[in-house]
């Protein structure tokens, strides 16, 4: 991986949405994608005390293989799917394409960073738990 200080970077948040109707968001992931250096990883998170305060009756055991499909994809792991198949930009576009599901992505933000994998842990940490 070559590293310097200026990689460009992008990254977006997944929001669990458990009632649209309400605009209430719990965010359970975030995606990261450096172009420069061809990474695309994703972390993927749930917060069952969080979701059940907005969203009781929610069955979490089938929001969770969803969550895990979104880091296959971003991982380019056959598992993933068709999807999964395709190079990492294409795989990016899609993970972040809008949604009206349960999981929502956010809109995309940029920035620049020295290490992709340190930049997805410090958004995991700051925006997910």
């Amino acid at each position: 991986m070559r590293v310097s200080s200026d990689n460009s970077f992008s990254y977006a948040i997944y929001r669990l949405v458990p009632r649209l109707e309400r605009g209430e968001r719990v965010n359970v992931g975030v995606v990261v994608f450096c172009r420069p250096l061809d990474f695309l990883a994703a972390r993927t998170g749930l917060n069952e005390e969080r979701v059940a305060a907005l969203w009781p009756e929610l069955d979490l055991d089938a929001v969770r293989p969803h969550l895990e499909a979104l880091e296959r994809i971003a991982a380019g792991d056959a598992e993933g799917g068709p999807i999964a198949k395709l190079d990492t930009t294409a795989r990016f576009h899609w993970l972040v394409a809008p949604s009206s599901t349960i999981i929502q992505p956010s809109a995309v933000h940029t920035g620049v960073c020295v290490d992709p994998t340190a930049q997805l842990d410090k958004l995991y940490e700051s925006l997910v738990l």
